[in-house]
């Protein structure tokens, strides 16, 4: 994940979710034989695969090298040998990757470098330059929603013409890459992103341009970001960026898409994952860990001999570390009638965090405020009353289109998921409810070389898996769907809210 979407507690207190606020509208759904035909040892299986993979290619499954194009075959030669109709959709992209680690450092007033993280598709650059806020920096910040600085022209006033400056830009209201757009068309030699500042967008955090940037740009936490900016006036830093973006000769990926061989092609279930790591690592529990659940469940719907009701179709999907490339490609090139066929999308990102908690995407915006197209609410519903009737908590995570749901919501398919956490830090709260290491990272291994097959919680990973696998079986085979007059599509669909893409990708 690109992708990792933060839970965002409501004033200091942790939402938990035992009880569902609205019932699913689709109706019950025996679950049982397929949970427990999707066993850990089945999903470590396949992750030992993508582990080998990995290692015999260099350490990486990124889109655009051999790793990536191992996975897809692996995963294709599965889906083939369990009786699915697959198809590989390629596309193209400008393939990125940092050739050194960021460095930003200060030097008027004189102190030790800060920590930072280049964002992707980010230029290369050696800028010593004075740093000046954005307009619209709220500091200190007022609860979410917060900040939209760098969302418009107006918010950096014009640049020095002499003298090399850098935009200092607070998280919140648009894509990363507007903000960077933004100052570099006001002149600025190159972008700090600073994290937001409310519980759950404090920490360091890397984000996405999602495609080749004019200057130079990294990130900063919020305690490092709004301190620069009280000393701005006075404040001089060096940035240091080298990375390599192939512009001219794009790199070539694919999405691996699998159909179940019955159900109504009408009304089809799109089941999704992303199959592609970071360059730095192996990326098994990001992704591997969504995909491994994904196709397990895939093999075991087949070796159960259950025939849907609706098409289920398992995406595999590639780039998305890159900015939700490889989702953006399948749903931009959607028909008008294929289009009219998907009645929701489930999403998998990162299902096996050492540190996890149990996050269902808040499809109905109750918790976090931003909510999905209609029948998202009875999705995150699904979840919290399987999870609830297991006697396990769950917490509600931000649906802010961060992962391979993002595009999917955005054409209006309602959609939701699970994820067990990425670079944020569990909460006192949380380690209350689950166990683990309060204030550590949900995965301290996110986006890095370890990564690697030791890096996932079993009980987790079982957890989710099952939760994954009723979701997928109740939508399957259910007789009702989400609208008044029970139908699983909307008769017309109205337009979807446009929501800015959060976190690594393009986020806000």
């Amino acid at each position: 994940m690109r992708k990792r979407t933060l839970a965002v507690p409501l004033a200091a207190a942790l939402v938990v979710s035992l009880v569902p606020q609205q019932a699913s509208a689709v109706d019950e759904v025996s679950t049982k034989k397929l949970r427990d035909a999707v066993t850990v040892a089945g999903i470590l299986g396949h992750e030992r695969v993508l582990q080998r993979i990995a290692t015999q290619n260099g350490g990486t499954r990124a889109s655009g090298t051999s790793g990536y194009a191992a996975s897809a075959a692996y995963v294709s030669s599965v889906l083939k040998k369990a009786g699915y109709k697959v198809t590989e959709q390629k596309f193209t992209f400008p393939f990125y990757r940092e050739l050194t680690p960021a460095q930003l450092t200060r030097v008027s007033p004189a102190g030790p470098a800060y920590t930072t993280v280049t964002y992707d598709y980010s230029a290369s650059g050696d800028v010593t330059g004075q740093v000046v806020p954005a307009l619209n920096n709220v500091l200190p910040p007022t609860p979410e929603p917060s900040s939209t600085a760098g969302c418009a022209p107006g918010d950096f006033a014009p640049a020095s013409a002499t003298a090399p400056q850098i935009a200092l830009i607070q998280r919140g209201g648009c894509d990363f890459a507007v903000k960077a757009a933004n100052a570099a068309a006001a002149g600025y030699d190159a972008a700090i992103i600073f994290n937001e500042g409310q519980p759950g967008r404090t920490e360091l955090f890397q984000g996405t341009l999602g495609g080749p940037g004019a200057i130079p740009v990294v990130g900063l936490s919020f305690e490092d970001g709004s301190a620069l900016a009280a000393q701005a006036a006075a404040g001089v830093v060096t940035l240091r960026v080298q990375t390599s973006t192939e512009v001219n000769v794009n790199a070539t990926t694919s999405n691996i898409i699998a159909d179940s061989p019955g159900g109504n092609p009408d009304k089809v279930l799109v089941v999704g994952s992303h199959l592609d790591s970071v360059v730095e690592g192996p990326g098994i529990n990001d992704n591997g860990s969504g995909s491994a659940q994904n196709l397990e469940i895939a093999v075991q719907l087949a070796k159960l001999k259950i025939k849907p009701r609706q098409k289920v179709r398992f995406a595999f999907w590639g780039a998305e570390e890159s900015g939700l490339l490889g989702s953006e490609h399948y749903v931009a090139n959607l028909s008008d009638t294929e289009l009219t066929t998907i009645f929701a999308n489930l999403n998998f990102d990162m299902v096996g965090s050492p540190n996890y908690v149990r996050f269902v995407y808040d499809g109905d915006g109750s918790a976090t405020g931003a909510s999905g197209p209609y029948g998202s609410d009875q999705i995150e519903s699904l979840f919290t009353k399987y999870f609830a009737n297991q006697g396990l908590a769950t917490d509600p995570t931000a649906f802010d289109g961060r992962s391979d749901y993002g595009p999917f919501i955005e054409a209006g398919i309602p959609a939701g998921g699970l994820f067990s956490g990425a670079e944020g830090e569990k909460t006192p709260e949380q380690a209350t409810v689950y166990g683990g290491v309060a204030g550590a990272p949900y995965d301290s291994c996110y986006h890095q070389a370890c990564d690697d097959i030791n890096n996932l919680n079993p009980t987790v990973l079982s957890q989710l898996s099952d939760g994954a696998a009723h979701a997928v079986l109740t939508l399957a085979l259910t007789k009702t769907g989400f609208y008044p007059d029970g139908s699983l599509r909307a008769a017309a669909r109205a337009a979807a809210p446009k929501l800015p893409f959060q976190g690594d990708h393009l986020a806000r």
